[in-house]
């Protein structure tokens, strides 16, 4: 096939679907660009024209998927919270509803374990809970907390929303499946701030 062809066919978009997927399911070890490109239905040459070795590619989706999650958390910052939920809570469940609508990327994000991918995500998780935080405490200001009295909540906040994703991917629910029960979560735990 041409490469004009196969550039116009193989997106960077579905390189990256495809990825993973298969980082997920098989093991970040167990792939290779060749496995990539064999489930893809392409030579694993035609990949290297968007990434030039695995360890960029598993990068490129890291950053993707945290900077959708970025956009989602900003965008719950200036919305209009649903249902008469709390900026506060509307912002909990929408990085709930992330986590659960897209377990794949919320597992490179958050739980993988092999510690040279961990390098890949580090940097990107900090931002991520420290854009999360700045948020979280912003909004406990608006209701008259200090932010020296309120230090703790963010981490706090975030532990247990991950503890909660975390839970529930396993089972395979969606976020509408369960969507009671992450109500019910978060009204918990802003119920007490």
């Amino acid at each position: 096939m041409a490469r004009r062809a196969v550039e116009q066919e193989l997106s960077r978009g579905r390189i990256l679907e495809a990825a993973r997927h298969l980082f997920i399911t098989k093991g970040y070890r167990a792939i290779s660009m060749r496995s990539i490109g064999q489930h893809l239905g392409y030579s694993h040459g035609s990949l290297y024209y968007h990434f030039k070795e695995k360890a960029e590619l598993f990068y490129a989706i890291v950053i993707e998927d945290f900077n959708t999650l970025r956009g989602i958390l900003l965008q719950s910052a200036t919305g209009t919270p649903e249902g008469g939920l709390s900026r506060l809570e509307y912002l909990m469940l929408e990085f709930i509803r992330f986590g659960l609508e897209n377990p794949y990327q919320y597992e490179i994000m958050f739980m993988m374990h092999d510690e040279e991918l961990l390098a890949y995500c580090r940097t990107e998780q900090n931002r991520c809970v420290e854009l999360f935080a700045s948020m979280i405490l912003q909004e406990l200001s608006v209701q008259g907390h200090s932010e020296e009295d309120c230090s703790w909540v963010p981490k706090s906040l975030f532990l247990s929303m991950h503890g909660f994703v975390s839970f529930y991917i396993q089972d395979g629910l969606t976020f509408e499946e369960i969507r009671p029960a992450a109500l019910a979560h978060v009204k918990l735990l802003c119920r007490h701030l």
